[in-house]
């Protein structure tokens, strides 16, 4: 089995899938936790062969190197910004922590490790879920949904300030989990998750009644009408199917990826920014201080009217081909 050094312990590709040993993963210092999703280049390019080896077999085309180029300078560009911003997306966890936790949890307890893991994935499905519903939050996290493919590589396609979005959302877990436990879980979490950005496998069994899926993510990356905001889960998909977001994958109804307002670009500097500028147009264009708020903290469909997140019958419908991006506010 493949593994690779980290700065206190060797990490195979078994843990990353969270099903290998938690002592792995224990630290009770976080001075001593390694910085595991920017140290799992081999993980992810063992990923990126086996996905193509297996778009060859399956007579699919592989990856497009302009795509995938685009994606991995992405990932590049959020590792750079976070020399301007690191640590301080965690600040308001630390402080809770250090004044408020309502009880120190052993961080050696296997039982602990596990539901700290739960837990955690529970905070990402509602930090996701508000990267899509909140629209100066999707105004960030649309960056990850502007390829047109779905790859391995799109699991890297991030946002320069998406790990600033979590910041409320994983805040009441500093009243009994520890930081160091967060930020070890947030990592293989990720980790987890770029294996979920392919096309070539359907189904893991059973476990799709559980986890995170390949087929259930694609779902999450169309841009057709009946995928916008649905399957927000990280590792667990169950959290979806308690709180109304699942939808199930249908393998005769093909699946458009990308925006619905497509940008048909692959300058990585425009796509982390462009979305801004239709943010304020929308601004811009409401009548009042009240709506001109909700345009920007209501979902990314939503008018005047209507509910939180818009209404299906409002938005556009993408079927084979993408709309070219236009600024939909600018009356």
């Amino acid at each position: 089995m493949m593994s690779f050094e980290t700065a206190n312990t060797t990490i195979s590709l078994w843990d990353m899938f969270y099903l290998g040993n938690p002592h792995r993963h224990m630290y009770k210092d976080i001075k001593h936790l390694p910085h595991i999703y920017a140290q799992a280049w081999p993980y992810f390019l063992t990923m990126l062969v086996l996905e193509n080896g297996l778009r060859l077999w399956q007579r699919k085309e592989i990856l497009r190197l302009n795509d995938s180029i685009t994606s991995i300078s992405h990932a590049i560009l959020q590792e750079c910004a976070k020399l301007f911003y690191r640590g301080s997306e965690h600040c308001l966890y630390f402080w809770i922590y250090n004044n408020y936790k309502i009880c120190e949890l052993p961080w050696n307890s296997v039982a602990f490790w596990y539901f700290s893991a739960i837990a955690v994935d529970f905070c990402y499905y509602w930090m996701h879920r508000a990267s899509h519903e909140i629209h100066i939050f999707w105004a960030q996290h649309q960056v990850h949904h502007s390829s047109e493919e779905f790859n391995v590589t799109v699991g890297i396609r991030q946002s320069v300030f998406q790990s600033l979005v979590g910041i409320v959302c994983y805040a009441p877990l500093a009243l009994f989990v520890l930081p160091v436990l967060l930020l070890v879980h947030q990592q293989l979490s990720l980790l987890y998750q770029i294996w979920i950005h392919t096309e070539t496998i359907s189904t893991i069994g059973p476990l799709d009644y559980v986890l995170n899926t390949p087929a259930y993510h694609r779902v999450h990356h169309g841009s057709n009408l009946y995928c916008l905001d649905k399957n927000y889960g990280g590792v667990l998909i169950i959290w979806d199917r308690i709180f109304g977001t699942f939808q199930d994958f249908y393998p005769d109804k093909p699946i458009t990826y990308g925006l619905v307002y497509q940008k048909n670009a692959f300058n990585p500097l425009s796509l982390q920014f462009f979305y801004n500028l239709n943010l304020y147009y929308k601004w811009n264009s409401m009548n009042g201080w009240k709506n001109k708020l909700r345009s920007v903290i209501k979902g990314p469909s939503w008018v005047p009217g209507l509910s939180w997140t818009g209404h299906d019958g409002r938005r556009a419908s993408v079927t084979n081909n993408h709309f070219n991006f236009s600024f939909i506010f600018k009356f």
